[in-house]
C-alpha cells in the first residue's frame, strides 16, 4: 500500500504494454516460474504533502522508468519519499547489510576483522544452469579488507568472500528482519545475481528478489549512522569505508558543494542504477538519502538524474533551516521587544 508516500506523475503515462508476443511468453514463463515477479501498477494518485517534495517529484520524473526517493534529515526527522515504499532492485546497495551483518558477529566475540577468507571468483556459466553461479577461491584477504574493497570499489568477489563468512543470505535477512528493515530481501548472492542480471526490466517490472524500498534503506543508513545496532568501532567500519567510495562520481557526489561530506555505496544492474548515502553539511548537518532510478535511456542518464535529485534534496533541507532559524530569531526578537 503506497499510504502517504507520492507516486510519480510519470507512471501513469509510462508505457506498461508488452513489445510483442514473444516477450508476453518469456514473461509468463518467468512469472510462472518464480512467482515474485509484478507488473508495476499504474493506478498511482500522485499527491505531494509540501512544495519541497514536489520539486522532487518532478525530478523524479520517471516517464522512461521508475524512479524512487527517500530522504530524511537526521537532526528534525523531516522525510519525504517519492515512491519510498516501491520495491526496487537493491544491486550493490546490499553490501551495506552484508558488511553489518559481519561487523554484528565481530561485536558478539564470534568472530574478528583480522580473520582471513578467500576471495571468490565467479566461474563463467550460462543463466540457470545451477541454482547458484559457480566460484572458485582466490587470494585470502582479512575481514576488514574485504569489506573495504566491497564498499570503496564494489568489488564482488569481496563481497561474495564476506557473505560466505556470514553464512550465507539468511542470516544477512535475519540481521535486517531484527533491525525493523521490513522491506528488505536478499535471495542470491552477488556472482548469482550478476550471472541471472537481464532476466526481467525493473522499469515496468517489480521482483522482490534482491530488493528493497528506498525507504527501507534510508531506515538502514539512519540506523547505523545514529549508531543503533553496532559499537562505535564497527560503525566508523562502515562510514569511513563509505567516505572514501570510489565508484559513483557521477551520482551523489556529483553536484554537491566541495565543503561537504558524502558517505555513499552505489548500486548497477541492467538499466537500473542507485546510490544510497549520508550527506553531511558543513555545520554538521546529515541528511540520510536514497535513490534507485531504472529506464531513462542510458546509465549516464540515470546518472544524472541521481545526481540532481541528490542536490534538490540538500538545497530544500538547507533551505528549511535557514526558514527555521529565521523563524527562531524573530520569534527572539518579538519575546525581548516585549
Amino acid at each position: 500500500m503506497i499510504g502517504r508516500i507520492v507516486a510519480l506523475l510519470a507512471l501513469i503515462l509510462a508505457p506498461l504494454a508488452s513489445t510483442g508476443v514473444q516477450a508476453q511468453d518469456f514473461e509468463a514463463a518467468f512469472d510462472s516460474t518464480f512467482g515474485t515477479e509484478q507488473r508495476v501498477p499504474a493506478d498511482f494518485t500522485p499527491s505531494y504533502a509540501n512544495r519541497f517534495e514536489q520539486q522532487i517529484a518532478q525530478l523524479a520524473e520517471g516517464s522512461q522508468g521508475r524512479i524512487g526517493v527517500a530522504a530524511i534529515d537526521l537532526a528534525t526527522g523531516e522525510a519525504i519519499s517519492i515512491l519510498g515504499d516501491q520495491r526496487f532492485p537493491m544491486a550493490s546497495t546490499s553490501k551495506i547489510a552484508i558488511a553489518a551483518t559481519y561487523l554484528e558477529m565481530v561485536d558478539r566475540g564470534e568472530t574478528t576483522l583480522t580473520r582471513e577468507y578467500p576471495l571468490l571468483w565467479p566461474v563463467r556459466s550460462q543463466p540457470f544452469s545451477s541454482a547458484a553461479a559457480p566460484v572458485r577461491e582466490g587470494e585470502f584477504m582479512s575481514a576488514l579488507q574485504l569489506i573495504d574493497l566491497m564498499i570503496t570499489r564494489s568489488s564482488n568477489p569481496a563481497t561474495d568472500a564476506l557473505l560466505a563468512a556470514v553464512g550465507g543470505v539468511g542470516p544477512v535477512n535475519d540481521w535486517a528482519r531484527r533491525a525493523g528493515l521490513t522491506d528488505f530481501s536478499l535471495d542470491r548472492d552477488i556472482a548469482t545475481l550478476v550471472r541471472d542480471d537481464g532476466e526481467y526490466d525493473p522499469a515496468v517490472h517489480i521482483d522482490e528478489r534482491d530488493s528493497a524500498t528506498p525507504q527501507t534503506m534510508v531506515t538502514l543508513l539512519s540506523g547505523l549512522y545514529q549508531g543503533r545496532w553496532l559499537s562505535a568501532d564497527s560503525r566508523r567500519v562502515i562510514i569511513d569505508a563509505m567516505e572514501r567510495c570510489r565508484t559513483g562520481t557521477r551520482r551523489i557526489p556529483a553536484l554537491m558543494p566541495e565543503d561537504v561530506t558524502v558517505a555513499h555505496k552505489t548500486g548497477s544492474l541492467n538499466n537500473t542504477s542507485s546510490d544510497i548515502g549520508i550527506v553531511t553539511a558543513p555545520d554538521g548537518r546529515s541528511i540520510a538519502l536514497a535513490i534507485y532510478v531504472t529506464g531513462q535511456g542510458s546509465r549516464r542518464n540515470r546518472e544524472a538524474r541521481i545526481a540532481s535529485i541528490a542536490r534538490a534534496i540538500y538545497d530544500g533541507y538547507a533551505e528549511q533551516a535557514e526558514a527555521r532559524q529565521f523563524a527562531n530569531a524573530s520569534h527572539e526578537g518579538a519575546s525581548s521587544a516585549r
